[in-house]
């Protein structure tokens, strides 16, 4: 038959055989169907197979080779979109100080008394300098600490001042998120977050005893009762939808996720984002009591995820986060915003950090390494250094050259590479190399287990499976959109 093939990845899942192709289209073949395709006997494949094979871009009839391949490049282009906004997101470090005692701080955060963490003016000033230098069309100033409210007057003077700024551009977006714990924000500076339309990101462990348990407040009192009455007056200033909350997952909530979750909807969240412990800062130090096997959190990870969906199919929309991502790489072409899902990697490129000190790294992950005294990141200081000099410098050059999954040591070979990403940092702080022994990395046996739950998914292709992860991608109910003829 006058087919040509074009080059895939392919995995045996269960009983089949799954193929992904360069821009991540994915067909699953049974045994003699792979045997097939792979000896390139088209005609022992029946006519729909062919088709099927041929509208997902695995082969191509020799007339129609040039457009099919235009189109690959149009597919390919749109998954690296994310790299023609080089750098959006701007984290600054306000303070080191916080209010909260968490033993599992990645940002190994100070006591209330360390003025000298606080970010000074002069440092705000050269940090707004170089952010305005990115040449993004949108950007995102992301307050982060410690807890940055601690900070006041240095974060009205960011987001008054940056407002001035963008004014002079045309075409050019900003926007603003504090990563708070909720502890302490007077009505004065509720008041300022709602009239600058500053988003609000929080942290949520769970029910009272979970998230009291890790996160403890300076004063002895509940972090939770804390955390919920203000949560609440946020809301009854900025809306009911106005704040997200993350979860860390440590041992002590890792077997009741389910209960997690039901917490998560009694506060009025929509989603979730599952999150596996981080190796930084105090999680290192408590990783005894902290931890658990990738083993054991995929395992959880996956009844946690067929108990949302079981939520959904009762008509509670709730969205777990991660699967929402994972699903629309897998489903679309269309690039994500997620660093750890890009290739090359997004560290430095999609977003960057400002240390309090002006010192500027290319992660979150890489300044709470320079907290624990290793520098290897550190890309150079807003005070000292040019805008080239730092995101133009070695130490990103380095993250690039060396985080492109199509070439890297196993990844070039695996079938889940065009939905991966890379996290080189996360490597080096495994094994002290930036590329790794990536089929051994926690970040890769993570990524992989949770890639297969979700494959298993789609390979079974449930219509109302289906339905509702796309209705995540979406981010609307089911019933405010139509889909499979609903």
């Amino acid at each position: 038959m006058n087919y040509i093939y074009y080059p895939y990845y392919f995995k045996k899942i269960c009983d089949d055989y799954l193929l992904v192709n360069m821009v991540g289209e994915h067909i699953f073949l049974n045994s003699d169907e792979f045997k097939f395709m792979a000896c390139e006997k088209y005609d022992k494949l029946s006519d729909s197979k062919i088709m099927e094979l041929v509208s997902r871009n695995f082969i191509v009839e020799l007339e129609n080779r040039e457009f099919t391949e235009d189109l690959l490049a149009i597919k390919l282009r749109s998954r690296k979109d994310f790299l023609n906004y080089f750098t959006s997101l701007h984290m600054v470090v306000l303070t080191l100080r916080c209010n909260c005692i968490c033993d599992y701080c990645h940002a190994s955060s100070a006591g209330l008394a360390a003025f000298n963490t606080d970010m000074n003016f002069e440092i705000a000033k050269n940090v707004l300098d170089k952010i305005f230098e990115s040449p993004t069309s949108e950007i995102k100033i992301e307050f982060q600490g410690g807890e940055p409210s601690l900070n006041w007057d240095v974060l009205k003077y960011f987001v008054l001042d940056a407002e001035r700024r963008i004014k002079f551009y045309n075409n050019r977006y900003l926007n603003f998120v504090i990563c708070t714990n909720l502890f302490s924000l007077s009505d004065e500076q509720l008041e300022f977050l709602v009239k600058h339309n500053v988003e609000i990101s929080t942290s949520c462990d769970g029910t009272k005893n979970m998230h009291d348990l890790h996160r403890k407040s300076y004063d002895g009192n509940s972090s939770y009762d804390n955390f919920v009455c203000n949560l609440n007056r946020v809301r009854k200033s900025k809306g009911a939808n106005s704040c997200d909350a993350l979860l860390t997952v440590t041992k002590d909530n890792l077997y009741c996720l389910d209960k997690v979750i039901d917490e998560y909807i009694y506060l009025g969240f929509h989603s979730v984002f599952i999150r596996a412990l981080n190796p930084y800062g105090y999680a290192i130090k408590n990783k005894k009591e902290l931890s658990y096997s990738t083993e054991e959190f995929l395992e959880q990870y996956e009844k946690a995820l067929n108990y949302i969906l079981s939520l959904n199919k009762k008509g509670i929309f709730f969205i777990e986060s991660y699967a929402a991502l994972l699903f629309q790489r897998i489903m679309t072409p269309f690039s994500t915003g997620f660093v750890d899902l890009q290739s090359p990697s997004g560290a430095g490129i999609a977003g960057a950090i400002y240390y309090y000190n002006g010192d500027v790294y290319p992660t979150d992950e890489a300044r709470m390494l320079a907290e624990m005294g290793d520098q290897s990141f550190k890309m150079g200081n807003v005070q000292r250094n040019t805008f080239y000099e730092i995101f133009g410098g070695s130490v990103i050059k380095n993250l690039v050259e060396n985080s492109c999954v199509e070439s890297m040591p196993e990844c070039s070979t695996c079938a889940y590479s065009p939905y991966c990403g890379a996290d080189p940092i996360r490597y080096y702080v495994e094994s002290k190399d930036i590329i790794g022994k990536r089929p051994d990395s926690e970040f890769c046996r993570k990524n992989k287990g949770i890639l297969d739950i979700l494959l298993k998914f789609i390979k079974e292709n449930d219509m109302e499976t289906m339905a509702i992860f796309w209705s995540w991608v979406n981010r609307q109910p089911m019933e405010e959109w139509e889909i499979c003829g609903k």
